[in-house]
């Protein structure tokens, strides 16, 4: 109920009929019984207030029936874990990404075909409304990254791994506008950005053994990009994210066993921190492993970087949690080198503050934009707590740094046949994960290459609470919003 205001009003004489007027147009008619001098509730209702809605947001995963096959769309409502839409993709789809506000997604095939369709009205998409282009031929797509520079179009950048370059295609259109050759580069992976960045940077791993590098991408004009830098990262350079500041830009150099820091605006190696060194894992037993840092997810009410340490593929693998903070405001006045343009790295900026241990062969870890979690997939389970030979997922508290919970899968037909076969366990080995905030609970998204369901965990207990039906393998699942 909402808050109530009483005035009272005199009655005089016997079943007088006394109306009061509500707001919000409800109208509530009180008739008095009795006589004397009382006074009568008129009662109005003052901005009711019910429990806060959940947020507008959604989980798409793509699956794919068979490597002939069309691929397809499952679109889950985040508030009732209920199936929108399940419209066709292309065949045989090997890589998905959302745009930054969720709202316009795109998948590729290794044949070179590209995908885009919108978001805003999920209930209504359709197969027909997905768009479908080609990209040059025999270019070998291996990824994609969706962002709006500043000063440019809304992009979607590919890399080519064939042509050894960069295809940049107009989001709106889905018409590419410029392919930009990586210059004394080669194999080209990823490109990393964020909304408003001044420049992308495409990291290419070049010959195995040797240093990898970034490539500079600036805008020219609308319909042009330009390649003005070449900057050394470590060997073998697989992944890598940027602060939602576009101050740092930080790369995964898995051969190295480090993270090179960039300072975007400088367009530079960090000057106090140019890489940050990952910790060996420490074997049972005796000995360490090299650490071959392969996923990381940002944590920025923490200023946290939390970078996935494949490890051996044998033994467990761990989580890194590095402080990342920049100066802040408060320190201009004591601290010229703190600048709001282009600030310096604050104390503590690349600390390894805690290492977790997770499972076998770990591939890709979300992190609870609340600062609150990290989840971590697991081909393996590492601890004995999960079947022979199943999958896990590893919950990390990012404030204590410690392991707190592992979700085991479960991969046999049997237990997997049905969506209500088995309680509180992955289905499958799984092989991409998101997480998002919600209230009461978040919730935890996990696919598999070997299984046709999408586990749900809920946070508040980290139980698994439902297995929805993709109708194909699963490839990857994303959230419209964090």
């Amino acid at each position: 109920m909402g808050m109530y205001q009483s005035v009272g009003k005199r009655l005089c004489r016997d079943h007088i009929a006394a109306t009061a007027v509500l707001t919000i147009s409800i109208v509530a008619v009180f008739t008095t019984i009795g006589c004397g001098n009382q006074y009568r509730p008129v009662v109005s209702a003052i901005g009711p207030v019910g429990p806060a809605g959940q947020p507008t947001k959604f989980a798409v995963a793509v699956s794919s029936p068979s490597s002939t096959s069309l691929g397809l769309l499952t679109i889950v409502d985040f508030a009732g874990d209920t199936v929108l839409s399940t419209p066709n993709i292309l065949s045989n789809p090997s890589y998905f990404a959302l745009n930054p506000n969720g709202t316009q997604g795109y998948t590729i095939n290794a044949e070179g075909s590209l995908n885009t369709f919108f978001l805003s009205n999920p209930t209504a998409l359709i197969s027909s409304n997905v768009v479908q282009t080609t990209l040059p031929v025999n270019s070998a797509p291996v990824s994609i990254t969706s962002l709006t520079p500043a000063s440019a179009l809304s992009t979607i950048f590919i890399p080519e791994t064939a042509t050894n370059s960069i295809a940049a295609i107009n989001a709106g259109t889905a018409a590419l506008y410029d392919n930009v050759g990586i210059r004394g580069g080669s194999n080209p992976v990823y490109v990393v950005g964020a909304a408003g960045t001044p420049r992308v940077y495409a990291i290419s791993q070049n010959t195995p053994g040797t240093n990898g590098q970034i490539d500079s991408l600036e805008t020219v004009s609308t319909t042009s990009l330009s390649d003005s830098a070449q900057i050394p990262v470590g060997i073998k350079p697989v992944y890598g994210v940027m602060t939602g500041d576009d101050r740092r830009a930080f790369i995964l150099n898995q051969g190295s066993g480090t993270v090179s820091v960039i300072n975007v605006p400088s367009n530079a190696p960090d000057v106090s921190q140019p890489f940050i060194t990952i910790p060996p894992i420490p074997i049972a037993g005796g000995g360490t492993a090299a650490p071959n840092p392969v996923w990381a997810d940002l944590a920025p009410i923490s200023s946290e970087l939390v970078v996935l340490n494949q490890g051996d593929g044998i033994h467990p693998g761990s989580l890194s949690i590095i402080s990342i903070p920049l100066c802040s405001p408060g320190a201009l006045a004591s601290n010229p080198n703190c600048s709001p343009a282009n600030p310096v790295d604050a104390v503590g900026f690349g600390q390894v503050i805690a290492t977790a241990t997770v499972g076998i062969n770990p591939s890709m870890v979300s992190v609870l934009q609340d600062g609150s979690a990290a989840y971590v997939i697991n081909e393996l389970d590492g601890a004995g707590n999960c079947g022979t030979g199943e999958g896990s997922v590893s919950v990390v508290n990012l404030k204590t740094g410690q392991l707190t919970a592992t979700i085991c899968g479960v991969s046999g037909s049997a237990a997997t046949a049905t969506a209500n076969g088995t309680s509180n366990l992955i289905f499958g080995h799984p092989n991409s994960i998101s997480a998002t905030t919600g209230v009461p609970a978040g919730k935890v998204y996990v696919t598999s290459s070997d299984n046709r369901y999408m586990s749900i965990i809920y946070t508040d207990t980290n139980t698994v609470q439902a297995h929805i039906p993709l109708q194909g393998l699963g490839l990857r699942v994303l959230v419209t919003t964090p």
